[in-house]
């Protein structure tokens, strides 16, 4: 049996009635179609910390120079210290993540632009982060982390689902033994989807691995691997980049296709470019012409197969 790949929630999202009016915030994608690949650990910080359903609300609040999490209503209690100590407990135990999907606008889960209002509970700037979420990103900036209303925009879905199970590749990795040829072999399965994200960063990381034999511990090479790696994911592929990949790829079949067929794989890849075709479109067609000429190197390649192709997140872009 494959295990499944595990992904952290706000517990929202999954259905559960957590949120301060009783209701929640569920997210099809996450229970309808991700839930066929990957194991959810739900987690609502504000019921954890004792905060019971329904209940008043609560928000960022600017004081001098820091920022406290405060009931809305005027000289609410300060619910700062019990949050970040939650915070920081909770994430420190969640290192067998491969993910983590937060509530927009919360207090406590939102990744960005959330209220931090100033100490007259009057005026507001958009420019916070709850402070579970704040904690999950300092504590473990390599893990690939995405609002709920931000996967309503196919890029950017694509690119958290890619960076979810590449981690998990990478951590299924590090549980069978660390060897450089394993690390090594690794790296060059995912030249293609690293240089459809950003060429001079994946030269950078190239010029890491070749120095790999410097390290003495494989395990702190690991680490260091693995932020640039995902750091380096996180930067969303465009559609320039996927074109070069693409056109560097069919490289492989010039002697193998015919003139015809090298024409229409041209043309295709044009027709991605000027956004007519998604990117699914030549994709397939390169991967048909693989089958018919195979070839070791590019079969291993993670830029055909990221991710399970029934999500269909090369469809839309």
């Amino acid at each position: 049996m494959i295990k499944k790949i595990l992904v952290g929630i706000s517990s929202c999202l999954m259905g559960e009635n957590v949120r301060y009016n009783g209701g929640n915030k569920r997210l099809d994608f996450a229970v309808d179609e991700l839930a066929r690949y990957i194991d959810f650990q739900m987690i609502c910080p504000e019921m954890a910390i004792g905060l019971g359903t329904p209940r008043p609300t609560i928000r960022l609040v600017q004081l001098e120079n820091k920022v406290e999490l405060r009931f809305s209503e005027d000289n609410g209690e300060d619910l700062t210290k019990r949050m970040e100590e939650f915070a920081k407990q909770k994430v420190a135990s969640l290192e067998h993540l491969c993910g983590y999907i937060v509530c927009a606008k919360s207090p406590s889960c939102g990744m960005e632009r959330i209220k931090i209002y100033n100490e007259r509970n009057e005026g507001f700037q958009s420019n916070g982060v709850g402070l579970f979420t704040k904690q999950l990103l300092e504590m473990m900036p390599w893990l690939p982390v995405e609002e709920n209303g931000r996967l309503n925009d196919a890029a950017l879905k694509e690119n958290f689902i890619e960076r979810v199970f590449a981690l998990h590749e990478l951590n299924v990795l590090r549980e069978s033994g660390l060897t450089r040829a394993k690390l090594i072999g690794f790296h060059s399965r995912y030249k293609y989807t690293l240089l459809a994200h950003s060429q001079p960063k994946y030269r950078e990381l190239g010029l890491f691995v070749a120095n790999i034999a410097d390290w003495g511990s494989l395990e702190d090479y690991f680490i260091a691997y693995r932020n640039q790696f995902m750091s380096l994911l996180a930067c969303c592929a465009t559609k320039t980049n996927h074109t070069n990949t693409l056109m560097h790829i069919q490289g492989y079949f010039k002697k193998k296709l015919t003139l015809r067929q090298k024409e229409e794989l041209t043309q295709l890849i044009a027709l991605y470019r000027q956004g007519v075709q998604p990117l699914l479109a030549p994709i397939t067609l390169l991967k048909h012409y693989l089958a018919e000429y195979p070839d070791e190197y590019l079969a291993q390649q993670s830029y055909f197969n990221p991710y399970p192709e029934a999500l269909r997140l090369r469809y839309g872009y």
